[in-house]
């Protein structure tokens, strides 16, 4: 379901739904920046995010963003982050996405300690990404079986911690940014520039937003992405000292699929 996998085209709606997303993890929110962020925190244990997903005009499923309370790992006090992903009855029929996602990261937001995904259906996963700082290195394993370890650059973050990473730098039009990330089988420095600030409208409600678009031409040279897998994507954070990411739009073979805001508790 990755797009980072050299895998067949994408035939199916709920497919391609959870195809689209991950780029969106991996790429899009990758606004850590160069320079050194605020690291005022501006999330709380309790939020809790939830967006639609489209395909077209079609409903395609849902999405939970969520900060759990904190958690001691290994001694050290944790952000723990969590995402749940599913595709409505009707994309059900074609193919069925049922994904949670677990990220933990230290107390002051600056690496990931540890990273959770399970998913049933079509091709299951139970991957665990160890961060072993003392080694500088990372450990996937995927049911059990472990896969070699890669060095771990400094400050590097797992996929979904990116979604809360980038809320941590002050965006503003033109700056381009860039952080580490690993998926324990790779280790690559993603980039993306926030382009403009607009306004848009969700649901009928006005967001006042940065829109921020990765470098897909990097990640083609450096072969993270295969071109005729290219997407075009787009995110859009609100401009207030929260940063919620409120839409996002990527573009794939068999369409456009958009994700939007639709319900939000902030928590504390």
């Amino acid at each position: 379901m990755s797009i980072l996998r050299k895998s067949e085209s994408c035939r199916h709606p709920g497919k391609c739904l959870a195809r689209a997303f991950i780029p969106i993890l991996l790429l899009c929110l990758v606004s850590g920046g160069a320079e050194a962020a605020d690291r005022k925190i501006p999330f709380h244990p309790g939020e809790r995010l939830t967006y639609r997903a489209t395909w077209g005009v079609l409903p395609a499923g849902d999405l939970t963003l969520e900060v759990l309370p904190m958690e001691s790992m290994r001694g050290v006090a944790a952000y723990h982050f969590a995402m749940t992903t599913k595709t409505n009855t009707v994309i059900d029929l074609v193919y069925k996405v049922r994904e949670r996602q677990d990220s933990y990261v230290d107390e002051g937001m600056t690496h990931s300690i540890l990273y959770k995904k399970w998913s049933e259906g079509e091709h299951p996963r139970d991957v665990v990404v160890d961060f072993n700082w003392e080694k500088r290195e990372a450990t996937r394993s995927n049911f059990g079986e472990k896969m070699t370890p890669v060095p771990l650059a400094p400050g590097s973050f797992d996929s979904l911690a990116l979604f809360f990473v980038i809320r941590l730098y002050d965006l503003k039009e033109n700056r381009t940014l860039e952080i580490p990330i690993t998926r324990g089988d790779n280790s690559i420095t993603v980039r993306a520039t926030v382009v403009k600030r607009e306004k848009i409208e969700i649901a009928g409600k006005p967001y006042d937003a940065f829109e921020v678009v990765p470098d897909m031409e990097r990640l083609e040279r450096d072969k993270v992405i295969k071109k005729s897998d290219t997407p075009e994507l787009r995110i859009w954070f609100t401009t207030d000292a929260r940063k919620i990411p409120v839409k996002i739009r990527s573009k794939v073979k068999v369409g456009h699929f958009v994700f939007e805001l639709v319900g939000a508790n902030l928590g504390e």
